[in-house]
């Protein structure tokens, strides 16, 4: 599943993301078509959605960084 349509579905469809975006629902429709979400419409997705920006434009942030492990040798 792409990152913007599970994004899509955490809100309730296209239109509700459109609405919570200030954006149309064409805007949407074209993100979800084409697999790709503007580069500024990514953190405020990831703030709505929960959606990482890592999954919504692994070309821009990468992967996503695993967490580091604590060191327990004193």
């Amino acid at each position: 599943m792409k990152a913007i349509t599970k994004a899509c579905k955490r809100v309730g469809g296209q239109s509700a993301l459109a609405r919570l975006l200030g954006c149309t629902h064409q805007a949407v429709q074209r993100m979800n078509a084409c697999g790709v979400v503007p580069a500024t419409r990514v953190l405020a997705i990831e703030a709505l959605t929960g959606v990482s920006r890592y999954e919504l434009r692994p070309d821009i942030f990468g992967e996503q960084p695993q967490p580091q492990q604590e060191n327990t040798h004193a």
